[in-house]
C-alpha cells in the first residue's frame, strides 16, 4: 500500500501555491504516494499559473477509498483578498483554516501522514494564533503529549534543538537535563521513525570551545556532559559536547547522523549553508508525520514563478518514508 499523504499548499500570499503545483506535477510523486490535496480552488489555480504546470482538481469520494491524486476543498479565503508577497490577517486565516482540516483527517485516519508549504508566522498571528509557531498550535490541536520541538534535516543531516523560539538572552536558563534528555530522545525516535536503525547523536556544547574547562562558561560541566553521560551508559549512541563550530564536520563527513543543538540559529545556519534549497523541518512530537520545506514563503519571488521545489520534494519523500517506518 502507497502512503497516504496531505498537501496544504501554505500561505496563498507566498510561493507555497506555486510550489505544490511543481511538486504534483513531478515525476515519480504519484507512483511514491497517493495525495490528498487541501485547498481553496482559487489558491491551488493560482499556484498553477505561477508555476506553468497545471493538474486536474478531482474531487475526494465522500465517503470509502481513494486514490491517485484527489482533492479536498476547502473555502477559506476570498479571490479579491489574496495579495501575493504581502503577509495578510486573511492569508493567516486562510492558512489556519487548512492547517485544522488536515489536522482533523490525520485524526480521522484519511491520511497518514501530511506535508505542507511554507507558512508565514506573522499572518497567522494577525489571524489570531495563540501560540509561538504552527507546531505548537498542531500539539494542542491534536492534545500531543511528548515533548514538541522542530527537527530540521538535510540530506541524511539532522538536528534537533533544546531552545527554539526564544530569546537568546534566556537559552543558558532553559538549558536542563529534562530538556536536554527530552530533546535527545526526539531526535533518536524520529530519526528511527525515518528508518535509521541505530541513529548516532552528537551533542553540541552551548559554549565557545566548549566551554574551555569552565573559563567560557559551565553549563558544558552542569549539564550537558553528565546528561550525555548518563544517556550513553544506558546504551544509546550519543557523544558530546563537542564545540559547535566543529561537530557539523561530523555530520557532513557521515559520521554521525545527528546533532542535538542548544538554541535555534546554531544548527539552522549550518544546515542551510550545506543546502538552502534542500532543507526539510520535520514537526517532532506530534503523534503523526508532518514535515514541510525549511525556508519560508519568499515574497521576494513570489508570484514570479521562480520558486525551488527541492525543499518540498524532500519534505515529501520524508513523509513517505516516515509513514512507512511509523510505530
Amino acid at each position: 500500500m502507497k502512503p497516504r499523504i496531505g498537501m496544504i499548499p501554505g500561505d496563498p500570499s507566498g510561493i507555497g501555491p506555486e510550489l505544490t503545483a511543481r511538486l504534483l506535477t513531478s515525476e515519480g510523486v504519484l507512483d511514491a504516494a497517493d495525495i490528498l490535496l487541501i485547498g481553496d480552488r482559487v489558491v491551488l489555480e493560482q499556484g498553477m499559473a505561477q508555476a506553468g504546470c497545471p493538474y486536474a482538481l478531482t474531487p475526494a469520494p465522500q465517503e470509502g477509498a481513494w486514490s491517485g491524486l484527489v482533492w479536498h476543498e476547502t473555502r477559506t479565503i476570498a479571490p479579491e483578498d489574496i495579495r501575493v508577497a504581502t503577509e495578510t490577517e486573511a492569508s493567516g486565516a486562510s492558512v489556519l483554516a487548512t492547517l485544522n482540516t488536515a489536522l482533523d483527517l490525520l485524526k480521522a485516519g484519511t491520511i497518514e501522514g501530511l506535508v505542507f508549504a511554507p507558512f508565514n508566522k506573522a499572518a497567522m498571528h494577525l489571524a489570531g494564533l495563540a501560540h509561538p509557531d504552527e507546531l505548537h498550535h498542531m500539539g494542542a490541536y491534536l492534545g500531543a503529549t511528548e515533548y514538541l520541538s522542530e527537527l530540521n534535516t538535510l540530506d541524511g543531516m539532522w538536528t534537533s534543538r533544546v531552545t527554539s523560539h526564544i530569546a537568546l538572552r534566556d537559552v543558558a536558563d532553559a538549558i536542563t537535563e529534562e530538556r536536554l534528555v527530552e530533546a535527545i530522545q526526539l531526535a533518536e525516535n524520529t530519526l528511527r521513525r525515518s528508518g535509521v536503525a541505530r541513529p548516532r547523536i552528537a551533542v553540541a556544547a552551548l559554549n565557545p570551545h566548549a566551554g574551555d574547562g569552565g573559563n567560557f562558561g559551565t553549563e558544558e560541566i552542569d549539564v550537558i556532559r553528565p546528561t550525555v553521560e548518563k544517556l550513553a551508559a544506558g546504551q544509546m549512541s550519543i557523544s558530546g559536547p563537542w564545540p559547535s563550530d566543529t561537530v557539523f564536520l561530523k555530520v557532513a563527513a557521515k559520521e554521525i547522523d545527528a546533532v542535538v543543538t542548544m538554541y535555534h540559529d546554531q544548527g539552522q545556519i549550518a544546515l542551510k549553508l550545506m543546502g538552502f534549497s534542500r532543507g526539510v523541518t520535520v514537526q517532532g512530537g506530534i503523534p503523526y508525520p508532518v514535515t514541510t520545506p525549511a525556508h519560508g514563503t519568499a515574497f521576494d519571488i513570489a508570484g514570479q514563478g521562480r520558486a525551488d521545489v527541492g525543499a518540498t520534494r524532500a519534505a515529501f519523500d520524508i513523509a513517505c518514508d516516515m509513514v512507512r517506518n511509523w510505530s
